[in-house]
């Protein structure tokens, strides 16, 4: 003979579809904020990087005064500098945009 259980531990419709909808919802905004560009600039604005959400580099300025022939490290410590920022304001700006799915929930990523 099997046993019946009822209610309370079951998914019901309304649950299901709730989570559909948040995920569609999640997905929405993840692609948003992937097609953003973050800017950021080092050495008092000689050198700018363009990042995408995704952190892909697009676009990297470098003012002529800000190459020195005889200082090549500094000019590539100012491009790590820039393309570093920019990446980190794109991830800080999805981890914000993804965690207000997230808030509350205890999960492992």
């Amino acid at each position: 003979m099997a046993k019946h259980y009822g209610g309370g531990g079951g998914m019901n419709t309304g649950m299901i579809k709730q989570m559909q909808k948040m995920q569609q919802d999640m997905l929405r905004t993840q692609e948003e904020l992937e097609e953003q560009t973050y800017v950021a600039s080092s050495g008092g604005g000689v050198v700018t990087a363009t990042v995408t959400g995704k952190r892909d580099l697009t676009a990297l300025e470098i003012k002529p005064e800000a190459v020195d022939p005889e200082d090549v490290e500094m000019l590539q410590d100012l491009v790590v500098a820039a393309v570093g920022e920019a990446q980190r304001q794109a991830e800080a700006a999805m981890a914000e945009g993804m965690g207000k799915f997230t808030k509350g929930m205890n999960l492992p990523f």
